[in-house]
């Protein structure tokens, strides 16, 4: 057997072995090179704000993604429970991407907008106040704890080295605009808006005091899935380029 003759020559299994580790990593990495071109460019979509990116860092920091997944697959019964299959454009900022299969609670990739921002805080203060059968432990702290934003232009430029397309003047501002989309009666709410169009601005949480981390969670969750029409969505298929 031609393998038994190679396991008794050393010098050619390794040769052997370092070939097949070649070919497997040229594999796995040449791909890398045309990523690119296969994510689909979808109108609509953007970076995080400062504020939503605090929430979102907050999100990974809780661990909520062990027990919610952001990723809606093609199936008929989780697309007529949940709305519009996920598309890939909408994590293509997302470092790392919130996608997953397990659910303990329901998929989150379309909760933006699905519920009050009040509900949002009294489901994280207390999830049986809202939801009876709910197992989701509490999380009252967030709503007493400010949250500490002094490094959210390092978090940017973070985002940035890794491809999210923040402008200088994006990473500038960055405080200004965490600042501006928690209360809407700044003057920075019109320079905040034209940095990150469909953004929303609002006090999420009702005239308390402060920028609170649940706060910040609140504007991140209040983002999922508003950001694509999927009313005027066309597949980038080659029927639809017809």
């Amino acid at each position: 057997m031609i393998h038994s003759w190679l396991e008794r020559n050393s010098i050619l299994l390794l040769v052997g072995i370092i070939c097949v580790i070649a070919i497997g990593g040229a594999v796995e990495i040449a791909p890398l090179f045309w990523v690119n071109g296969t994510v689909e460019k979808v109108s609509g979509t953007r970076p995080y704000t400062p504020l939503e990116l605090e929430g979102r860092n907050i999100y990974v920091r809780e661990g909520c993604y062990l027990c919610h997944s952001q990723m809606i697959r093609t199936l008929r019964d989780e697309v007529e429970r949940y709305g519009h299959y996920s598309l890939a454009a909408e994590s293509m900022y997302d470092h790392p991407f919130q996608w997953g299969s397990e659910r303990t609670g329901p998929d989150l990739a379309r909760v933006g907008g699905k519920y009050s921002d009040q509900w949002h805080e009294d489901h994280l203060t207390d999830p049986r106040s809202v939801v009876p059968e709910s197992i989701m432990p509490p999380y009252p702290k967030l709503f007493s704890t400010p949250l500490d934003y002094r490094d959210i232009q390092a978090i940017l430029k973070a985002n940035r080295a890794v491809g999210v397309p923040y402008s200088d003047q994006q990473i500038a501002h960055a405080k200004d605009d965490l600042q501006a989309q928690a209360d809407p009666n700044s003057d920075g709410v019109d320079a905040f808006e034209k940095r990150y169009p469909k953004a929303q601005s609002r006090d999420f949480t009702e005239g308390k005091t402060g920028i609170s981390e649940g706060t910040a969670l609140i504007a991140y969750l209040q983002m999922l899935g508003t950001l694509v029409d999927f009313k005027s969505y066309q597949a980038d298929t080659p029927e639809n380029r017809r």
